[in-house]
């Protein structure tokens, strides 16, 4: 039998917040900033509490993240990510994460793609 797959908030193009999927005990979701200012850190800040917002739909929090994608548009701006990370992240449940610099679409600086774990 085929696990079933949920997606909340699809649409065709990554949304700010709202688009996940779930399969097999495993949700991925992807957000962006809400508020396209020019500063990456503050973009960041926005993304990541859409992130919350996002795990938050699926019933869990970011105890539950074991990978973080970050894309940002210009990998010079990792440090003003960082500060963000390092002011939003669970210390003590750090998930693996990667750092891609990319060419990312109109006034977006920062794009995450997270994985978390559904069952305890």
């Amino acid at each position: 039998m085929t696990a079933a797959i949920t997606r909340i908030g699809q649409s065709r193009y990554s949304p700010t917040r709202g688009r996940i999927v779930a399969h097999a005990g495993v949700l991925t979701t992807v957000a962006t900033a809400t508020k396209k200012v020019p500063s990456a850190y503050e973009q960041a800040r926005d993304a990541l509490n859409n992130i919350d917002q996002n795990l938050a739909e699926a019933g869990i929090d970011k105890s539950r993240i074991t990978t973080v994608m970050v894309y940002l548009a210009n990998i010079s701006d990792k440090p003003g990510f960082n500060r963000a990370w390092d002011e939003w992240v669970d210390r003590d449940k750090l998930p693996v994460r990667a750092c891609l610099g990319v060419d990312l679409e109109g006034d977006d600086l920062v794009e995450l793609v997270v994985t978390a774990a559904l069952d305890a």
